[in-house]
């Protein structure tokens, strides 16, 4: 059935799902029905859609949450998520909630600098590339000065340009390193066209610098990108309250808020010795961030690449947060680099992502940096609190039950019967399958002797 094709690209969309279907599906009508029924029913909106991407032949629904009751800074938010995992924002809210009557999260922006890199390869003396480099650094920057300008007028534009010699681990390899502000841009766009700007000036000005031999005046351009690693654009959040607000929550568990604010810093300190615990506490903490970031319109991916670089820093991958408790005070804090944007790119062309940027009262980028920091430290504080009390299971596998019970095609009435019982329950797909295979038979059973 499968068939290779030359031109999809140029096919129209319906003529896209024509030829998927009739080649890939072992119904072709019914699923160019399931694909096309996903398009936005405004067809300049569906346009836009169509353009993040190539050769686009539906849309593909995750929902669109709000997390209220986030107190950042002083300041109340009702935080949009994006995210298909089914206890991940009633969590979010939950921690918001808690955090609200203890003076909320704070969070400040610690640096905004983001990373370029041109690598190249060049024969000559390193220690004389060393002796041109102040004049081609003062050329670089004349050469680009028309893409920096309106740059520049905003606050940002190049910071640092450094030259680095990699000739120990690989020949002839150096590296122009540069250093740049994008304001409320992402800025990855402005950032490569720098770079490749830089890589035809540093061409240039080999072959016309006087005195250079001609192995001297030949260099080889490897590539001209930013770096998704921004060890310099970082933001901590944190939040702190006296011990004693944990003995409510302590008592549930037969100990007192000391107790539970102790092992609560346990499990956080396990994420840091421990890299097998450090990848799923740190999975949880992105459970939270990559829903406001898929939900503004930013690149979760670059996010994630990059703060998973950042938590392996000192050669062993650990927590992006830490908690200690010190004279009767639980205090538990993120660090993690946050390249964000609020101008530009999807920000601008998603509807959702200019509703969202809205609804959170049109942040700037280092505004966004600490909702999002915020949001990761309450979605972490949620997971080890469930984690050291009841469980993690108990909490997911409730708010999990409507997809089940969806799963197994329960009616309405059967869906309130399950939730009604599952209050006290624990819940797994075999339980709730049990549980209607009875209710049918019952059911049945009353239906025949009728």
């Amino acid at each position: 059935m499968s068939k290779a094709i030359a031109g999809f690209s140029k096919l129209n969309k319906q003529q896209k799902i024509g030829w998927l279907t009739e080649h890939y599906t072992a119904d072709p009508e019914t699923a160019a029905l399931d694909l096309s029924q996903w398009q936005h029913p405004d067809v300049q909106v569906q346009k836009i859609i169509d353009g993040f991407t190539e050769n686009a032949v539906s849309n593909y629904t995750l929902p669109y949450s709000i997390a209220p009751n986030f107190l950042i800074n002083g300041k109340l938010y009702a935080v949009p998520m994006v995210i298909e995992e089914s206890s991940v924002v009633a969590a979010a809210s939950s921690a918001a909630k808690f955090w609200l009557d203890r003076g909320g999260f704070h969070a400040e922006v610690v640096g905004t600098v983001k990373l370029g890199q041109v690598h190249f390869r060049w024969q000559g003396a390193p220690e004389k590339l060393r002796s041109l480099f102040p004049d081609l650094q003062q050329r670089l920057i004349a050469d680009c000065a028309d893409l920096t300008v309106n740059m520049q007028k905003r606050g940002g534009g190049i910071r640092s340009i450094d030259l680095l010699d990699f000739t120990a681990q690989e020949p002839f390899y150096y590296q122009i390193r540069v250093s740049f502000e994008t304001c409320d841009s992402m800025g990855a766009n402005f950032i490569n066209s720098v770079l490749e700007r830089f890589a035809d000036t540093l061409e240039l000005f080999v072959t016309e610098m006087p005195g250079l031999s001609d192995a001297e005046r030949d260099v080889e351009i490897i590539m001209a990108i930013l770096s998704n690693y921004t060890p310099e654009c970082v933001v901590r959040a944190w939040a702190e309250t006296p011990i004693a607000s944990f003995d409510e929550l302590a008592r549930i568990q037969g100990m007192d808020g000391a107790a539970l604010a102790e092992r609560f810093a346990v499990a956080v300190r396990i994420a840091t010795i421990d890299p097998y615990r450090a990848t799923t506490h740190n999975k949880g903490i992105f459970n939270g961030i990559d829903a406001v970031v898929m939900a503004t319109g930013n690149d979760f991916r670059a996010v994630e690449a990059c703060a998973h670089t950042y938590a392996s820093r000192d050669g062993l991958y650990r927590s992006l947060s830490r908690c200690r408790v010190e004279n009767g005070i639980f205090r538990f804090e993120l660090e993690l680099p946050l390249a964000l944007g609020t101008v530009g790119g999807l920000t601008a062309l998603h509807p959702l992502a200019r509703r969202s940027l809205e609804i959170l009262g049109h942040p700037s980028s280092r505004d966004l940096m600490c909702i999002v920091a915020a949001v990761g430290l309450a979605q972490n504080f949620a997971a080890v609190r469930s984690l050291i009390t009841t469980g993690i299971q108990q909490g997911h596998m409730k708010m999990h039950l409507t997809n089940i019970l969806n799963h197994l095609g329960a009616s309405e009435e059967e869906a309130a019967a399950a939730q009604y019982f599952f209050q006290h329950q624990t819940v797994s797909f075999s339980a709730v399958r049990s549980f209607l295979d009875n209710s049918r038979s019952s059911a049945e059973g009353v239906q025949t002797s009728l």
